[in-house]
């Protein structure tokens, strides 16, 4: 068992250190966008700062997302704003509703994962965002509605720094698929609904769009044919 989860990890294999899908471009974004969220939050929360969270744990995953994966769909602004938002309002609800803090969070996640799903917006840091607001909502400090407030303001500004920084690093966000080259002559094609309809034979959810995916094997097909014709290595 340990060697099979080692040999699908040593798939991902070694990230650069720079350029515009390195780990240091991605690290700095990070540092920027959460050292923005908390201060900017803490500013406008004032004397509120000491009894609202000026800067909630899911944001750091959320960050994550947005600047070491930008073309993930999980990581685009609606499922940044829409996941961790709704989410946490889930959350608060749920505490709310249920009262014992085992009980609200397992509900809270479920639930959240059902809402981000139906609204389109599927965000990982969403379940905890959802998780933390059930136990903030049974614990000591009773979280409620206003809390809602400044995990709003970590979150839009955490996605403003996302759009600026990954423009201006040669990613631009919202992530836009690679132009679908024309498919290769005397091969047999396929279409986008052939593609997604294996995806759905598959019952598999690949955290890639289906436009890159197909942007991805057109390119493949590209290059075997220019390797055949001795144009490439």
């Amino acid at each position: 068992m340990v060697t099979n989860f080692m040999r699908h990890t040593a798939r991902l294999g070694r990230q650069a250190a720079t350029g515009h899908l390195g780990w240091l471009r991605g690290a700095m974004g990070s540092v920027i966008g959460i050292s923005l969220a908390g201060l900017v939050t803490m500013a406008l929360l004032g004397s509120q700062a000491h009894s609202l969270p000026w800067l909630v744990a899911p944001l750091g995953a959320s960050a994550v997302l947005v600047f070491a994966v930008p073309a993930s769909p999980l990581a685009q602004p609606w499922p940044v704003i829409g996941g961790d938002w709704l989410s946490a309002a889930v959350g608060i609800a749920a505490g709310h509703l249920f009262h014992v803090p085992w009980l609200s969070a397992a509900i809270a996640v479920g639930a959240a994962i059902a809402v981000m799903s139906l609204c389109r917006c599927l965000h990982p840091p969403g379940g905890a965002c959802a998780l933390l607001c059930a136990l903030g909502a049974t614990g000591a400090q009773a979280w409620s509605w206003p809390v809602l407030l400044p995990i709003a303001a970590n979150i839009l500004i955490l996605v403003a720094v996302g759009y600026a920084y990954n423009g201006l690093t040669g990613h631009p966000w919202p992530h836009r698929a690679t132009t679908v080259p024309v498919p290769v002559a005397n091969r047999p094609g396929y279409e986008i609904a052939d593609l997604e309809a294996v995806l759905g034979e598959w019952n598999e959810v690949l955290d890639v769009d289906v436009a890159d995916l197909d942007a991805l094997f057109r390119a493949v097909e590209r290059r075997a044919d220019r390797r055949e014709r001795g144009l490439v290595d």
